[in-house]
């Protein structure tokens, strides 16, 4: 039998304000002074100097500030590739992500493509990749998506919507620094720290599970349910753990996979532009069938936090656009393997899929 040899990110900083120390552990990769850091920096941050101010450009590094509003597409990927290979004198030194998983994901994607030819689009898939990847950095500023840590960077092309998954997509130093989740907006918070919890018992459920996976992802599971549940803890302590669950939710899901509620969020973001928290949430509202006790706790977790989802998203769809998102959310065939087992065509039907869909 072949075990899969996965890659992990070889270097971890954690604390509050470990971020001030992103100067001292980026400068022995300065190639030269010709060879800058590029920043690629969430918009929300550009009138924030509490943290652009502390980003330690010099010689010829530079930030440039990307829309979060819309997930990472294969196109956004070449664009800013080719216009960084216009603007610089020599490849960079490296490619720095500030902000949640669509941030994380973009600089990944932005890393691989400055050393592979040819568009993002053809990468998308596994173990595609021929070149590493130049060195990489990750700050996330929102906890939840595991993007930090994963090997995949998700992205929506022109035909699918599909990581680019290989050795050389995780980060080579993540930054986690809870300090900077401190404004994230109360439903962001929610939808992306949903995203962690629906990780983790996905995974749990899965048949896909081992121990390596079970291990991170029954620690994730309580953090999520404390976060969520529990009224003792600190907005500090909150920050703290959730930065440490969606750390140990990606985890869990590098030796096993996601599920159902994953699969048919990647139809909704294809199809409508959904974001993936709240796509997650969507559809995990309605997948008591699959994951009983998860939905409850859920259900729970909702109502405390006061959580209004929005309704009939699917309700003024053609069959062609049903069609779409039912091929999309198909072709995840590990997710559904993983979810429902060898036999999950036979359980997972079109006919069924759709139902689901209706029900959002």
């Amino acid at each position: 039998m072949n075990f899969k040899n996965f890659p992990m990110v070889p270097r971890v900083i954690f604390g509050r304000g470990s971020f001030n120390q992103l100067s001292e552990i980026i400068a022995p990769k300065r190639l030269s002074i010709n060879a800058p850091f590029i920043y690629l920096v969430d918009d929300v941050f550009k009138s924030n100097s509490w943290l652009t101010s502390r980003v330690p450009l010099s010689y010829e590094d530079k930030i440039i500030y990307v829309s979060s509003k819309e997930e990472p597409k294969t196109s956004q990927v070449d664009d800013v590739v080719e216009d960084i290979i216009l603007s610089t004198k020599e490849r960079p030194s490296g490619i720095i992500g500030i902000g949640g998983g669509s941030m994380l994901d973009l600089a990944k994607a932005v890393s691989i493509m400055l050393t592979n030819e040819g568009k993002s689009q053809d990468y998308q898939g596994w173990d595609l990749v021929k070149n590493p990847a130049i060195y990489h950095v990750g700050i996330p500023t929102v906890s939840g998506t595991g993007a930090e840590v994963s090997r995949t960077t998700i992205l929506t092309g022109p035909k699918i919507k599909l990581g680019i998954n290989s050795d050389y997509t995780p980060f080579d130093q993540v930054i986690l620094d809870p300090e900077l989740t401190k404004d994230v907006p109360k439903n962001q918070w929610f939808y992306t720290g949903m995203d962690c919890y629906v990780h983790c018992v996905e995974s749990l459920s899965g048949t896909y599970l081992n121990a390596f996976s079970q291990t991170y992802g029954e620690k994730a599971l309580d953090l999520c349910k404390e976060i969520f549940l529990d009224d003792t803890l600190t907005p500090q302590e909150s920050q703290d753990k959730l930065m440490m669950a969606s750390w140990h939710g990606g985890m869990s899901i590098a030796y096993s996979q996601v599920g159902v509620a994953h699969a048919m969020s990647y139809g909704l973001s294809y199809l409508l532009g959904v974001k993936h928290g709240i796509g997650n949430c969507l559809v995990f509202d309605h997948l008591e069938e699959y994951y009983p006790e998860g939905v409850k706790l859920f259900k729970q977790m909702k109502v405390k936090h006061d959580i209004e989802l929005p309704k009939d998203v699917c309700a003024e769809l053609n069959e062609e656009e049903f069609n779409i998102m039912i091929d999309i959310a198909l072709s995840l065939k590990p997710l559904w393997e993983n979810a429902l087992g060898k036999n999950w065509k036979k359980i997972m039907t079109p006919k069924k899929l759709r139902e689901l869909y209706q029900k959002i």
